[in-house]
């Protein structure tokens, strides 16, 4: 895949900002009852092995891992993989990008993408998806999170470093409507408000989808 300029600034932004946020982040699900709750589910329901896209510095790989399951982690920031390497020995961290997984066809039982898919032109949503469903066994296992609403931010400065970096917001029906063009099952939708001084003042959405199929078939 030819890397475009977005993907290379959004790259480039996590590198800058990796160490930072690796300090600030890696401990956020202890005040986020809710999201332990779905990942714990998760970790139930989902067939190993299980990959946490956009994993930044691991913290919900790691969580899926004191869980019993089979984890990993892919991030598009070196920087960010050598956090979650620093941070979690143990747990395999590779550099990748969504569009174009180094993983073959039907090989992930599961995958987690939290606060990922706001990065991703909504042009290109649709495209990211089907490549989750690609890499994901038959009856395989997607939990996405991401922020309610309809806008596009663009940050160029954070935690003063510069960066330039996109975060899109999605409606809970737009999610839903690129889920199922990418030919996922959509199984639940749940939202939330956001917790008070513990995060970005932001509506959050998870939405639970599953690929097609019988799991017999999986050739993991």
């Amino acid at each position: 895949m030819d890397e475009g300029q977005k993907w290379r600034d959004l790259r480039n932004s996590y590198d800058v900002v990796a160490e930072e946020y690796a300090r600030r982040i890696y401990d956020e699900l202890k005040d986020k009852p809710l999201d332990r709750q779905l990942l714990d589910r998760f970790a139930r329901e989902a067939q190993p092995p299980i990959c946490d896209i956009g994993t930044g510095p691991g913290h919900v790989a790691r969580y899926l891992h004191d869980r019993g399951a089979n984890s990993s982690g892919l991030d598009i920031s070196a920087g960010m993989v050598q956090q979650a390497r620093r941070l979690n020995p143990g747990i395999e961290f590779q550099q990748g990008n969504m569009l174009a997984l180094d993983a073959a066809n039907g090989s992930w039982g599961g995958i987690t993408a939290f606060y990922s898919i706001i990065h991703v032109p909504r042009v290109e949503v649709i495209n990211a998806l089907r490549e989750f469903k690609r890499v994901l066994c038959p009856s395989g296992l997607l939990l996405i999170a991401f922020h309610v609403g309809d806008e596009t931010r663009h940050l160029e400065d954070w935690w003063d470093n510069a960066v330039s970096i996109d975060f899109n917001f999605f409606t809970p029906q737009e999610m839903q409507s690129y889920l199922m063009n990418a030919g996922l099952e959509v199984i639940e939708v749940i939202q939330r408000e956001p917790y008070p001084d513990v995060e970005h003042q932001s509506q959050r959405c998870y939405i639970f989808a599953r690929k097609p199929g019988n799991p017999s078939e999986f050739v993991g």
